[in-house]
């Protein structure tokens, strides 16, 4: 059966589901694979790297000629970036982790639809006031950032849905398969935002050896941790920790955060150890990846996501 939801109804697309913007890691290459596929692709615009966006930006307008977006870190974002981003004309713009209020404006006066994603019902409720088109609820199952103490996605996506209503919203969290995206219109939302599972395909930006470790490796071997910020020299706020594969630094330095930020030593020798080889960057992943074991062209994916969770809600209906 078609699924068919307001989500799908208002971006014009095939499939209730969408790519989780991933900075750096979701091109353009890729976020056209998911549009091609039926889904919306969004941009990783994360912290705005011209350089990287002037080239990524234009190849997903050149790939596909169906709906895609673009996403970027409210933290880190300026509304110029934001302005310099809708002139590529996309179809939507996602702001994500802390205040959208200075990026929403160039939004909303565009002829793009705004995305918000939030991680409480503070944030849920300030989408609302912002006049966001959807809502995505991002439960801490999620690979790569979210909230240090947040909801699980299981309980957190009702609570957004039944405040939202009527704006759609998408479940973000630990989805992997058309199980999760069927779980997903069970809990009332209009799709899924999926991210570790696009992140193992084809046409993903992410490196060999990350994406066979996130086949290879399983959701008890992910954490959630400010400690790879830190010695990264991100200023990732400390309420967004990061869900990533097992590190070293991690075990030397795990619930020792302000140790490790007053260690200069420590942050160069991450440095040090990344620059010969010796030390990997982290590798996002969440802690679904038990059901991530192969390495498919995005667009078959999101195809073969629509048709199982259409095959799930068929048999759950008895028809």
């Amino acid at each position: 059966m078609p699924l068919s939801t307001a989500f799908t109804e208002l971006l014009g697309i095939e499939h209730p589901i969408a790519l989780a913007p991933m900075g750096g890691q979701a091109g353009g290459a890729l976020a056209a694979a998911v549009s091609n596929g039926g889904g919306l692709g969004l941009v990783g615009g994360g912290k705005p790297d011209w350089d990287w966006l002037a080239r990524e930006l234009p190849a997903v307008a050149d790939g596909t000629g169906r709906p895609w977006g673009v996403g970027f870190l409210n933290w880190a974002t300026g509304a110029a970036d934001v302005e310099r981003a809708l002139e590529y004309g996309p179809t939507a713009v996602m702001l994500s982790f802390g205040d959208p209020a200075p990026l929403a404006g160039p939004v909303r006066r565009s002829a793009a639809l705004l995305i918000i994603q939030v991680t409480s019902l503070d944030e849920a409720r300030q989408a609302m006031d912002l006049g966001a088109d959807v809502i995505v609820a991002q439960g801490t199952e999620a690979g790569g950032h979210g909230a240090r103490r947040g909801w699980s996605t299981l309980p957190f996506v009702p609570v957004v849905v039944d405040l939202a209503a009527p704006v759609p919203v998408l479940a973000a969290g630990g989805i992997a398969d058309g199980r999760g995206v069927a779980a997903a219109l069970a809990l009332g939302a209009a799709g899924a935002l999926v991210g570790t599972r696009l992140l193992a395909t084809a046409e993903a930006l992410t490196g060999a050896a990350a994406k066979k470790a996130i086949i290879d490796a399983g959701g008890e071997d992910t954490e959630r941790s400010s400690v790879l910020d830190i010695v990264r020299g991100s200023r990732w706020p400390r309420e967004y920790t990061a869900r990533t594969l097992g590190h070293p630094f991690l075990d030397t330095w795990r619930d020792r955060e302000d140790e490790v930020a007053a260690s200069p030593a420590a942050r160069q020798a991450y440095a040090d150890g990344v620059a010969r080889g010796e030390v990997s960057p982290p590798v996002w992943a969440s802690q679904a990846i038990d059901l991530v074991t192969d390495l498919p062209p995005a667009a078959g994916l999101v195809a073969a996501l629509a048709a199982q969770a259409a095959d799930v809600l068929t048999r759950l209906a008895g028809t």
